[in-house]
């Protein structure tokens, strides 16, 4: 089979490389899928760079979320058992983590349903307790984990305003349903925001970019708001100010959806169907801007990494037969 493997550590345009390799063999408990399509995720990047928490032995293949197919016929999404990651034609994956692909998503939009998502609903509805009515802010809102954190917002009924950089992707966050959006590019993030909330600030912040970003959720959080952490982009880690957290009276929240997978899986199934409920009736559809080969992939994993891409990129295999995967 064909698959990209990385052999040392660095930019994913310098360091992928597609090869030919042998099937990955399943251990005890998992199961070989055939990809079908392979979201790239920012963590891809970061794996190649060695940057990410989880450090596969060298040489891997990246790609953690897939809408993959089992050996009976089943439509499955799955995070693939790094080192066989899903950038392949074929991967491996724990079997009991598997889950059913909805019906009312295609290959790639179904890839793009799982990590993006999950977060935003954990984020969103575990951790901040969003409710009708709030407003909810998102950082880099036309992006993968920004777009699917407005359209979950959306569906809860809160007010969503948008942050993005760049007039295309300002475009792409009102298409997405934001109801304000603000280009930090050309605008002032802060007063935008005071203005927008008629000085009171948003209930609900959703940060993927940390930095600069974080800085100006700080300002902008209403009183007993949530500032919800979830990345960092931007490559900054920021060192919150407690003191401010208390004078102002708002929560910091953390979060990292994996941990869900080992401390309380069942929450994973629950939100996987709140989720495929939400596909069903129309109320979120994964944004996927570009569907690539699998020949493209490398350089698909850069453009994300460096910030150029909007909604999510699917990398669709092409089996050796010609069919696509």
């Amino acid at each position: 089979m064909q698959a990209w493997r990385v052999h040392e550590n660095g930019e994913p345009g310098a360091v992928m490389r597609l090869e030919r390799t042998e099937r990955p063999t399943p251990g005890d408990g998992q199961v070989l899928l055939r990809v079908r399509a392979a979201n790239i995720n920012f963590p891809d990047a970061l794996l190649c760079r060695g940057q990410y928490q989880v450090r596969p032995p060298l040489p891997f293949t990246p790609g953690v979320e897939i809408c993959g197919e089992t050996p009976d016929g089943r439509r499955v999404i799955a995070n693939p058992a790094l080192p066989h990651g899903g950038f392949a034609e074929y991967a491996v994956a724990d079997a009991a983590a598997l889950l059913p692909a909805p019906e009312a998503l295609d290959d790639a939009e179904a890839a793009a349903l799982h990590i993006g998502y999950q977060t935003g609903w954990f984020g969103l509805h575990r951790r901040a307790r969003l409710e009708a009515g709030e407003t909810l802010l998102v950082h880099a809102a036309a992006g993968g984990v920004g777009s699917a954190a407005v359209q979950l917002g959306k569906a809860a009924g809160a007010t969503v305003i948008g942050v993005v950089g760049g007039a295309d992707k300002a475009a792409v966050a009102r298409d997405l349903g934001c109801d304000v959006v603000v280009d930090r590019r050309g605008e002032d993030v802060v007063a935008a925001v005071k203005e927008a909330t008629g000085g009171r600030g948003a209930d609900v912040i959703y940060d993927p970019v940390g930095g600069q970003a974080y800085a100006q959720s700080a300002k902008v959080v209403a009183f007993e708001g949530r500032i919800v952490v979830v990345g960092f982009a931007s490559g900054s880690i920021p060192s919150p100010a407690l003191n401010h957290a208390l004078v102002k009276n708002y929560s910091i929240l953390g979060l990292h959806w994996g941990l869900y997978n080992t401390k309380n899986p069942k929450l994973v199934q629950h939100c996987h169907e709140q989720l495929t409920g939400l596909a069903a009736r129309g109320a979120i559809r994964p944004l996927v801007s570009e569907r690539v080969p699998l020949e493209e992939a490398a350089a698909a994993v850069q453009r994300v990494a460096d910030g150029l891409t909007t909604g999510r990129v699917a990398v669709v295999p092409t089996l050796e037969n010609g069919a696509a995967a």
